[in-house]
């Protein structure tokens, strides 16, 4: 998985994963990038593991998130693990440019066939990973084996639905919906975010919490204009229009006509809100159970 907005589903086995519906580009790549770096500190405040304790990063992709956690940790030791051969390499390449003298382990595998001992991980961390999974609990609950009892698990998803925007547009909401749409109709959820705690709680850890992540962008946060509302998020739509219109859920003019609506949004007199949802638990002590929290 790359660790993007979106998500991607090739981390997974066929029976529990979802395509990738924004493809393997350069462009997508720089966009994952972009989204990274603009959310760094947004997203990333409050993560930092100790010099020693054993991370395994969940779906790290082109190691848009990975680079984070390094500067956030650079004493931890970090695993990387993804799917994808090509997006490995590019992951390795984009933590080597910035990070020269760190070691990252990187392995290809599934998350539901890692090639890890049980308890190997103090902590297990995956961002923008559950929507494009056909079972978020299922995968959750498989994370639980690496992870040694009391170790914590950080999670980070997006919502969809969590989008508003001044002007507001019937048609740009549409063109929104469409990429919802195409991930329920494989599978996934682009809804995940508001499900977090009770999933976390479902999948058996113990002292969960989570907490929105705001993001919000106007004429006077130019670098979010930029790097969040254009970069990111319309361009994530923007992605799918083939997908849509194949699909029929959109005509091309009504689908033309909502993304320009949505640029709107990042024009002198636009607003842009979306929320992300951050959480944390813990694996239960053997011989304890999860309590709900």
């Amino acid at each position: 998985m790359r660790g993007d907005l979106a998500g991607r589903g090739d981390q997974t086995s066929p029976e529990d994963g979802v395509g990738y519906v924004h493809g393997y580009s350069d462009y997508e790549a720089r966009r994952l990038g972009d989204q990274a770096d603009t959310l760094a500190a947004l997203l990333h405040a409050g993560t930092a593991y100790p010099a020693g304790s054993r991370v395994l990063e969940v779906g790290c992709g082109v190691g848009a998130q990975t680079v984070h956690l390094v500067a956030a940790s650079p004493e931890a030791q970090l695993v990387a693990v993804d799917i994808s051969e090509t997006s490995l390499a590019q992951a390795r390449t984009r933590v080597a440019a910035q990070f020269p003298y760190t070691q990252v382990e990187w392995h290809r595998a599934d998350l539901f066939d890692l090639p890890f001992a049980d308890a190997e991980f103090d902590h297990v961390f995956l961002c923008f990973v559950l929507e494009h999974l056909r079972d978020p609990e299922r995968a959750l609950a498989a994370l639980r084996r690496v992870l040694r009892p009391g170790g914590t698990i950080t999670v980070i998803e997006g919502d969809h639905g969590s989008a508003f925007f001044h002007p507001d547009s019937a048609l740009a909401r549409a063109a929104i919906d469409c990429l919802i749409q195409l991930q329920a109709a494989g599978g996934g959820d682009g809804l995940v975010g508001r499900q977090l705690q009770p999933l976390l709680v479902r999948a058996g850890y113990d002292d969960v919490r989570v907490g929105p992540r705001t993001v919000y962008a106007d004429r006077t946060r130019p670098e979010l204009v930029q790097g969040f509302t254009r970069n990111t998020f319309i361009a994530m739509i923007e992605s799918v229009r083939d997908d849509a219109l194949t699909a029929g859920l959109a005509t091309a003019a009504d689908w033309d006509q909502g993304i320009a609506d949505l640029h709107l949004a990042a024009g002198e007199f636009g607003t842009f809100h979306y929320t992300f949802f951050k959480g944390l638990a813990v694996n239960p002590p053997l011989g304890r159970g999860p309590t709900v929290s």
